[in-house]
């Protein structure tokens, strides 16, 4: 009876599930699954239809367009590059990176319409420097925002800064590799008050990428408050000031990258235990040694310091840290021997410890290191010869040992590294003949032996067995090098770049007209006489350096068809003729015409178009006529000008003050003529001009007072506002993955401390704030305002009619190393003031009508006869002509206020003491009687002395 109940109520049960089951499935079947909402779908495909699709756009070789599969017919949850919330269907994630998106994002873009948004990432897309839109600040819940390489320009909205819930913000790498500046150009500015309201408000950031993002300015301790902080990248954003130093002890800190922030000063504090993995300080201001307490870190991986401020000794505490794998400590001022400190980490795959000061007894220990892969020892004394132990490193795919005082022939042993890839034993004593077991070399890409005593003849066609070699630097040697017979080999070639200066050659190597891929070409310091014509047909060439040659003839017009050319330097030849008129607007890309030391005649070219990329124009020592082109104003970029040493009539260029960039014009030596002036509604305040050389010329007029207070640049002591926007020149290759660097060619010379002087590198006048009128006919009086010129290193006025006193106000120019007044009218004294100028070593005031004592204390004592000659009314130790002892004649010194006194006091006050002098020779009679007539100048002086 109880199997029949239960098999009833079974059956029941079974009938009602089904028919539930049956009632949902139904009931189901006619409930529609949600989609995403019209309003974002319509956002989305309206922010799509703003946007070319080019592939250029992005840098990522695997990028392709995602918006390209959205349309209107299927759901947006379920875009490619599209996330929506689970439970609302609102979109929450747009991931467009690598897109190849290509236009101008509008202020009022469809896509800050998505206000559930919590990550955006549009990096590696092209938004033609357009600005970031304030609209981003709509977007309150964004966690994670990524604008990273997107080309956007200007300042970064203040809005950003309401983003409280950000975890991760990236606005890095928005950096312009177009600009005609050798270096790449910042493209976002951010406020410092914008940042300080980052820090403020976005207390939950793990991560903050503001590299290539300038700041300017310093960095707020409140940095210290993100205490969830992983990650912080601030490279290369003009920082400046004192690093905060509890950044470094935040807890949760892993990456640290401060590169290239030259004026960003810091001191590596005492560590505690650390989760920093990466710490890169290259180029920075940050200074002192190395603690101990760097031991600590036992996390890191790699030590990134080279050309900082560091010195003393490595500390032995560094061996503790056994994970890193990347150190460089190039560039610092390190001593010692960093063997016990180094010798311990054989994961090490790179390092790089050239450039110091270490005196290192041995260095086999390196031979530990079986994962090397890049090795600079450079600027190390390693021996007589490479050390054997390189010989085992067979996975060593980079090696430096230049200028590190390597005696002998090249090792065949170095066959046996056939990983390398890049080979520099550059700056040695290297002899002998290139041996054929380098050859063997099959993945050498980059070879320099340049700088060397390395002999014998050459064949270029020997360097075709590197399949992939692309830069080859065979400079300073004594070879004899044959040109090479032109081959099927010549044209399978790679190099890009090929620097042969100074190598014996007398014509320029057939080898040369079939490189296809040639981009950069040093043939300078040869006695090569002519230019083929098939040069000019090579149009892949970049850079062309022939300077210090025996070229002759003329520069014909084909020189034109290089339409990439960035640099020409045909410098110390024997050209003549005119220039090709076309130089001026042939290219967009020709930042560097050195044409200089020539006999080159006839006009400048006459025509700039706008939007060129000068930088550089330097026309000297040539016989060039006629006046200069008002086209100029169209190089917007032109940083130096120089054409001293020609024959150019013309009134002063004022047209060229509102250049931005103008930072040395050069226009000695010519027959310019009229006032220094401005005209019209030109400014000339010539914001960045640093060097000025009128000198030898006829101009005339008014000494220039109320342009000179315009010059902003000669006001600052700061040298890193007047820096350049490199060192040396960089050329991103077509064909050569990197870059490649040429020695910056700035070259100037200057009258200074009573020599012509020639600075042949930039880094070495940069810093030179000078101004040089000497030899015109400018008149009227030294203004006071000069003395705010305060960066102000020489200071030249000589050979010129200028009147008045020698202004006091020159005492403020605490820099000045060269000051010469000499051949002019000046009179009164030589003010006190100067004797605060300590600096100062070349002085000279010679032929005028001064008067009075010299100066006698600090560096006029150093001073010889010859800077105060032909002036009659001087007197001093430098002189045949003595000042009385006025010490031993009265009672006090005459105080420092006595500079502003009349300038007759002095010679007053000599004349009364002759007065007394006279009595006591020739008898009290006569003394009494001349002192009777010179009665008020007795009375005043004893009245001074009691």
């Amino acid at each position: 009876m109880v199997f029949v109940w239960s098999l009833v109520f079974l059956v029941q049960f079974l009938f009602l599930y089904s028919s539930f089951a049956f009632a949902c499935t139904t009931c189901l079947s006619f409930i529609q699954p949600m989609q995403c909402h019209d309003e974002e779908s319509h956002a989305l495909l309206q922010f799509k239809e703003g946007f070319d699709i080019k592939k250029f756009a992005s840098v990522n070789p695997l990028s392709y367009p995602k918006t390209t599969s959205w349309n209107a017919s299927k759901d947006c949850c379920s875009w490619d590059g599209i996330k929506c919330d689970k439970h609302t269907n609102r979109v929450i994630r747009v991931d467009l990176r690598s897109s190849q998106l290509y236009g101008k994002m509008d202020a009022n873009s469809s896509l800050f319409r998505l206000v559930h948004l919590r990550s955006l990432d549009l990096s590696d897309n092209n938004f033609t420097y357009s600005q970031i839109p304030p609209t981003i600040g709509e977007l309150s819940q964004l966690r994670y925002l990524n604008l990273s390489r997107t080309i956007f320009s200007g300042e970064i909205p203040p809005q950003i800064s309401k983003l409280s819930n950000l975890l991760s913000l990236d606005l890095g790498l928005n950096i312009d590799i177009s600009s005609p500046r050798s270096s790449a150009v910042n493209l976002l500015q951010l406020k410092s008050s914008i940042l300080r309201g980052i820090i403020q408000n976005s207390t939950k950031l793990e991560m903050l990428q503001l590299s290539y993002v300038t700041i300017s300015s310093t960095l707020p301790d409140t940095l210290t408050n993100l205490t969830l902080l992983q990650a912080l990248s601030l490279c290369s954003s003009e920082l400046h000031g004192e690093f905060p130093v509890g950044v470094f002890h935040l807890p949760k800190l892993k990456y640290l990258d401060l590169r290239y922030n030259h004026n960003l000063d810091g001191k590596l504090p005492e560590f505690q235990s650390s989760s920093l993995t990466q710490l890169e300080l290259d180029d920075t201001g940050f200074y002192g040694t190395l603690p101990s307490s760097i031991g600590k870190l036992s996390s890191l991986k790699k030590l990134s310091i080279s050309g900082c401020h560091f010195y003393g000794n490595i500390p032995s505490s560094l061996g503790n840290l056994t994970q890193l794998i990347y150190i460089s400590l190039e560039y610092n001022k390190f001593r010692g021997d960093p063997s016990a400190s180094l010798e311990n980490h054989t994961k090490i795959s790179e390092l790089y410890v050239g450039y110091n000061e270490f005196t290192i007894e041995t260095i086999s220990w390196i031979g530990k290191f079986s994962s090397i892969i890049g090795l600079d020892i450079s600027s190390i004394n390693v021996g007589s010869e490479i050390p054997l132990f390189v010989a085992n490193l067979t996975k060593l795919q980079y090696l430096s040992a230049q200028k590190s005082n390597i005696k002998g022939e090249i090792p065949s042993w170095i066959m046996n590294l056939t990983n390398l890839a890049y080979l520099n034993l550059a700056q040695n004593s290297l002899h002998g003949e290139i041996p054929n077991s380098l050859f063997r070399l099959e993945n050498l890409e980059r070879l320099s032996l340049c700088n060397n005593l390395l002999h014998g003849m050459v064949e270029l066609d020997m360097f075709l067995k590197f399949k992939k070699l692309t830069v080859l630097n065979l400079s300073f040697n004594k070879f004899s090098l044959l040109s090479g017979k032109s081959s099927s080999n010549v044209t399978e070639s790679r190099i890009c770049v090929l620097q042969l200066a100074s190598c014996n050659l007398v014509e320029i190597p057939t080898f040369i007209r079939d490189l296809n891929d040639l981009e950069c070409l040093m043939l300078s310091n040869n006695n090569i006489t002519m230019l083929p014509n098939w040069l000019w047909r090579k149009a892949s060439l970049i850079s062309i350096t022939i300077s210090y040659n025996s070229l002759t003839g003329q520069i014909y017009s084909s020189i034109c068809n290089l339409k990439s050319l960035v640099r020409l330097d045909l410098s110390f030849n024997n050209l003549s003729g005119n220039v090709p008129s076309c130089l001026g607007n042939f290219s967009q890309n020709l930042a560097i015409l050195m044409l200089k030391g020539n006999n080159l005649s006839g006009l400048i070219p006459q025509t700039y178009l706008l939007g060129n990329s000068l930088q550089m124009i330097d026309f000297s020592n040539n016989n060039l006529q006629g006046q200069l082109p008002r086209t100029l104003v169209n190089c917007r970029w032109l940083e130096y000008f120089d054409i001293r040493h020609n024959n150019i009539n013309d009134s002063f260029p004022f047209w060229l003050g509102d250049l931005p960039e103008l930072k040395v014009l050069d226009l000695s030596h010519n027959k310019f003529f009229g006032d220094i002036e401005c005209y019209g509604n030109v400014t000339c305040t010539f914001p960045k001009l640093h060097i000025i050389d009128l000198s030898h010329n006829e101009f005339s007029g008014n000494f220039p007072t109320e342009m000179i207070q315009r010059w902003k640049a000669m006001k600052t002591c700061s040298t890193s506002q007047l820096q350049y926007e490199q060192e040396a020149f960089y050329f991103q290759s077509l064909n050569f993955k990197g870059y490649w660097t040429e020695t910056d060619p700035y070259s100037f010379t200057i009258s200074n401390k009573g020599l012509v002087m020639v600075y042949n590198r930039l880094q070495e006048f940069f810093n030179m704030i000078a101004i040089d009128f000497s030899s015109n006919k400018i008149n009227g009086e030294i203004p006071q305002i000069i003395g705010e010129l305060k960066g102000l290193v020489s200071l030249n006025l000589s050979n010129n009619i200028l009147t008045g006193n020698i202004p006091s106000s020159l005492g403020k120019l605490s820099n000045l190393e060269s000051l010469d007044l000499s051949l002019n009218k000046l009179s009164g004294k030589i003010p006190q003031q100067l004797t605060q100028l300590t600096f100062l070593e070349f002085f000279n005031v010679s032929f005028n009508n001064l008067s009075g004592a010299i100066p006698q204390n600090n560096q006029f004592a150093t001073f010889l006869d010859n800077s105060f000659e032909g002036n009659k009314g001087l007197c001093g130790d430098q002189l045949s002509h003595k000042c009385l002892d006025h010490a031993r004649l009265s009672f006090s010194s005459p105080s420092a206020s006595d500079d502003d006194d009349d300038d007759d006091s002095g010679s007053l006050f000599e004349l009364d003491w002759k007065v007394v002098l006279i009595g006591c020779g020739s008898g009290f009679v006569v003394g009494v009687a001349l002192g009777n007539t010179f009665y008020h100048q007795v009375l005043g002086l004893l009245k001074r002395i009691f």
